[in-house]
C-alpha cells in the first residue's frame, strides 16, 4: 500500500510540474507578441511568472516533506490571517479595473482570496475530522456555514463571483466526504445559489455576462465581445491548430488573453489535440487526487485531500466550461496555466500538502471518545492496565453467567 502512495505522489508531482511548464510556454505565447508591438520586453510576463513558479515550486517541495498532521495546529491562525488580509484589501488595495482584490508590492502582487482558499479548506478539514457531521442547517452553520458566508460576502464586495463560486464548490466537496446528508447539502446550495443570483443581479455588468452568456452573439462587439473571440479562436484552430505562437487572436481581438481566457490560446494554436491534453491533465489530476484521499485512513487527511483535489479540479472546469461557451464568464485562471502570481504559488503549496498525504496518510492518531457524559470530546487512546483488564474480564464473565437462557417456543 505504501507504494502505492509513492507512486501517485510521483504521478501528481509529474502532472503538476507538467502543467507548470506548459503554462509558462503558453503565458509567453500568449504575451510576447502584443509587448512586441507595444515596444515593450517581449518575455516581462514570462519571467515574473517563472519567478512565481520557482517559489510555488520550492513550497510544493517544502511542503511534501512537512508532515501534514502537524497543520492541524496552523489552521485557526491562518484562517484569522486570511479573513484579516481579506478585510484589509477592501480598505488599503488600490482599485484596479474597478475591482480591489490586490495588494501591491513594487512589481509583486498578492490576492488575498487565494489564501484564503487554502486556510477555509484546511480549517474544515480539521473541524470536521474531530465531530461528527452536521445534520440540521443550524449544526451547519455553526461554524463552517457562517465562515463560508463571511468570506464569500468579502469577496463579493471586490467583487470576484469567480472565487465565491469556487469557495463554495470546495466546501461542498469537503462537506458530501464528511458525511453529511445529500438533503441537507441540498438545501444549503438552494440558499447559496439564492444569495447568489441577488448578488448577480444588484451589479449590472454580472446581469451583462449572464445576458452574453445566453446569446453573445446579440451584441458581439459588447458584452459578448470575449466569448465570441474565445469561440472564433478555439473553432480556427481545427484538429492540429495553428502553431504555436501563430495564432493572432491573443494580439488584436481577445481579452485578458494570458489570464482568463488562455485556454482559449491553447485551442487556437495547439488545436483539439492541445486542448484534449489540458483537459485529460486535469482529469488526470481528479483521479489521483481523489485515489489518495480514498486511500487514506486518517479523517483529517482524507478531507484535507478532498477539499485541496476539488479545489484545483473545479476551478479548472470553472473556467474550461467557461472559455468553452458553457458556463458564464467568472474571472476565473485556469490553475498552473494561466498568468498569476498568487493563484499559483498558493495552488503549488496546496499540491505540496496534497503528496505528504499520500505517503503519510496511512498514519493516524488513534482517539476514542469520552463514555462519560461530562467531556464528549475525543481523547487518544492507551493501554489498559493489567487490573483493568482482569476487572473488565471478570466484569464480562458476570454478564455471561447472569445473562438468562432462551427457552425455545412451544416447550
Amino acid at each position: 500500500m505504501r507504494s502505492k502512495g509513492h507512486f501517485d505522489q510521483k504521478l501528481l508531482a509529474l502532472v503538476t510540474l507538467g502543467l507548470v511548464a506548459f503554462g509558462l510556454v503558453m503565458v509567453y505565447s500568449a504575451t510576447s507578441a502584443s509587448a512586441a508591438l507595444g515596444d515593450g520586453d517581449p518575455m516581462s510576463f514570462l519571467k515574473r511568472q517563472a519567478v512565481y513558479a520557482l517559489l510555488g515550486v520550492v513550497l510544493m517541495a517544502a511542503a511534501s516533506r512537512f508532515d501534514y498532521h502537524r497543520l492541524r495546529y496552523v489552521a485557526p491562525p491562518l484562517l484569522l490571517v486570511a479573513l484579516g488580509l481579506c478585510v484589509a484589501v477592501l480598505v488599503v488595495a488600490p482599485e484596479i479595473n474597478g475591482a480591489r482584490r490586490w495588494f501591491l508590492v513594487g512589481p509583486a502582487s498578492f490576492q488575498p482570496s487565494e489564501l484564503a482558499k487554502l486556510a477555509l479548506c484546511l480549517f474544515a478539514a480539521v473541524y470536521l475530522a474531530r465531530r461528527s457531521p452536521p445534520r440540521t442547517l443550524g449544526e451547519l452553520a455553526r461554524p463552517l456555514g457562517s465562515l463560508t458566508a463571511i468570506f464569500c460576502g468579502l469577496v463579493l464586495l471586490e467583487p470576484d463571483l469567480g472565487t465565491t463560486v469556487t469557495l463554495c464548490g470546495m466546501m461542498l466537496a469537503v462537506l458530501l466526504v464528511a458525511g453529511v446528508p445529500v438533503r441537507l447539502l441540498m438545501a444549503a446550495s438552494l440558499l447559496a445559489v439564492g444569495v447568489g443570483m441577488i448578488a448577480i443581479w444588484a451589479e449590472p455588468y454580472r446581469r451583462a455576462r449572464i445576458f452574453s452568456f445566453l446569446d453573445p452573439w446579440s451584441d458581439a462587439q459588447g458584452s459578448g465581445f470575449q466569448i465570441v473571440q474565445a469561440m472564433i479562436g478555439i473553432g480556427s484552430g481545427g484538429i492540429p491548430g495553428v502553431g504555436l505562437g501563430e495564432g493572432p487572436q491573443k494580439t488584436l481581438y481577445l481579452p485578458e488573453a494570458h489570464t482568463d481566457m488562455i485556454f482559449a490560446v491553447v485551442g487556437e494554436e495547439l488545436g483539439f489535440i492541445g486542448s484534449t491534453l489540458v483537459i485529460g491533465a486535469f482529469a488526470s489530476f481528479a483521479v489521483i487526487g481523489f485515489r489518495i484521499a480514498l486511500r487514506c485512513r486518517d479523517p483529517f487527511g482524507k478531507l484535507l485531500a478532498s477539499g485541496l483535489t476539488a479545489l484545483v479540479c473545479g476551478q479548472a472546469a470553472i473556467n474550461l466550461a467557461a472559455v468553452l461557451g458553457i458556463a458564464p464568464l467568472t474571472g476565473i485562471p485556469l490553475p498552473f496555466v494561466s498568468y498569476g502570481g498568487s493563484s499559483l504559488v498558493v495552488l503549488l503549496a496546496g499540491v505540496g500538502i496534497l503528496l505528504n498525504i499520500a505517503v503519510n496518510g496511512k498514519v493516524v492518531q488513534a482517539r476514542v471518545s469520552d463514555r462519560s457524559g461530562r467531556n464528549r470530546r475525543s481523547r487518544p487512546a492507551r493501554a489498559r492496565s493489567r487490573g483493568g483488564a482482569a476487572r473488565a474480564g471478570r466484569d464480562s464473565d458476570v454478564r455471561r453467567v447472569a445473562r438468562p437462557r432462551r427457552v425455545a417456543s412451544g416447550s
